[in-house]
């Protein structure tokens, strides 16, 4: 995985400050190969409530882990009970690292 500890606690943390204690944060897509170069970060937070205004949070977590890590393009997908399942939230849950 390509993040540091720091990076990791720094997501983790802005996970929980938008979303509250019992998000879960996956780490998916090319940040997950230790052989790769570059890449965004693709995440997805998972949560056990409704989320009123997922897009909004959604972008408040990528904006404020962007600045975090010096502009680098970060992607959130949500996962949550209100909102429709998508093929995307399959490939994280199965080819993600929880962080």
């Amino acid at each position: 995985m390509r993040l540091t500890t720091s990076q990791i606690e720094m997501i983790r943390t802005t996970a929980q400050v938008v979303f509250g204690e019992f998000v879960r944060v996956t780490l998916f897509g090319s940040r997950i190969d230790d052989q790769a170069k570059g890449g965004d970060v693709d995440l997805m937070l998972e949560v056990p409530n409704i989320v009123d205004q997922p897009a909004l949070l959604g972008a408040r977590v990528a904006s404020r882990v962007s600045r975090a890590m010096n502009g680098r393009k970060v992607d959130v997908i949500l996962k949550a009970p209100n909102l429709k399942s998508q093929p995307v939230h399959e490939i994280a849950t199965r080819h993600g690292v929880i962080l």
